[in-house]
């Protein structure tokens, strides 16, 4: 596999190194949430899921800024948060499918997983739901001087929720190293966000004090750009930020909402499927750089799907827990 016209420098390898990882990664959610269609199709999948396919720049782009053990929060679509922070396939589908193996050993599913060893707080049924969370986290950061962020994951529809602004004033009353982080998908659930949403997104937080940026959630070098930026300003003691990532999911509100023209085009979807997606962006830009070549590109898919599909089986054979753990771990 080519990865590099003859880098001249350590540095320029690392580079390239770097945007390969995310583009085995953003692949990796990719094919991971087509797996989840799968499964739910062939009716092995208990309830529903919502899929990440169209935004997989976000996750990756942020995550890629964190280290280890800084700390994220995500939704009810956020298995692309979950891969993107570290957390491998064949523990998610087991956690999708109710299995033992699962992250929460089958009794989170899709919506609620979480692995605290990659820093993630967990998933999210409830709306706004993990923006408290996130910003305890970050408060407990400050509080024990451990120099970790947190970065809390949410859709446009939170906007609409007043625990995001009571969490940010907090926030920026206290200096807090958070960064709230709005994939606007443009779609809350079937209603476009114009409809749903009044004024100036960034102006929400400007409200507050808090720092405020855009950018294209379809490229991954612009999101984990500024998203390094504000970590660093996070980590310097300098306070929360809110970061607005446009981006769009191609697949319904959930995998059972499959007829969407009453609420947005085909057309539209195309158009963002040909002309914006994340994949094809920065693989477009790697060739172009002489950084990859296409035939390496389409053996790194290869190698995911494979992957994928060995995940897959691990979590169908895996075995159900015990009826006994029924009551254990649950707290509330």
């Amino acid at each position: 596999m080519k990865t590099a016209a003859n880098p001249s420098t350590p540095e320029t390898g690392i580079v390239v190194e770097k945007y390969l990882h995310m583009y085995r990664r953003m692949q990796m959610i990719r094919l991971f949430e087509e797996q989840v269609n799968e499964l739910y199709t062939r009716a092995l999948m208990p309830g529903l899921a919502h899929l990440y396919v169209g935004e997989e720049a976000v996750a990756v782009g942020i995550c890629e800024a964190l280290r280890q053990d800084d700390y994220i929060t995500s939704t009810h679509r956020g298995h692309g948060h979950c891969v993107a922070k570290g957390a491998t396939p064949d523990r998610m589908f087991a956690e999708l499918l109710g299995k033992e193996a699962g992250y929460c050993k089958g009794k989170g599913g899709s919506m609620h997983i979480a692995d605290p060893q990659t820093g993630n707080l967990g998933a999210n049924a409830i709306v706004a739901g993990s923006t408290g969370i996130a910003t305890g986290a970050a408060f407990s950061a400050k509080h024990l001087k451990t120099v970790q962020v947190a970065v809390c994951f949410f859709g446009e529809g939170a906007l609409g929720q007043g625990v995001l602004y009571e969490v940010m004033n907090l926030a920026a009353l206290w200096k807090l190293p958070v960064i709230y982080v709005c994939e606007n998908n443009l779609y809350c659930e079937y209603t476009h966000f114009s409809e749903t949403t009044a004024g100036d997104i960034l102006a929400r937080g400007q409200a507050f004090g808090v720092h405020a940026e855009s950018v294209d959630g379809q490229n991954v070098r612009a999101v984990y750009d500024v998203a390094s930026r504000l970590v660093a300003r996070a980590r310097n003691g300098e306070g929360p930020a809110l970061l607005l990532c446009n981006t769009y999911r191609y697949t319904g509100h959930h995998v059972g909402d499959i007829s969407r023209e009453y609420y947005r085009s085909k057309q539209e979807e195309q158009e963002w499927k040909t002309g914006r997606d994340p994949i094809l962006v920065l693989g477009n830009w790697l060739v172009s750089q002489k950084l990859a070549d296409e035939a390496g590109l389409r053996s790194i898919e290869s190698e995911v799907r494979a992957e994928m599909l060995s995940a897959v089986e691990f979590a169908v054979a895996a075995p159900y827990p015990n009826p006994e753990e029924a009551e254990q771990d649950v707290y509330a």
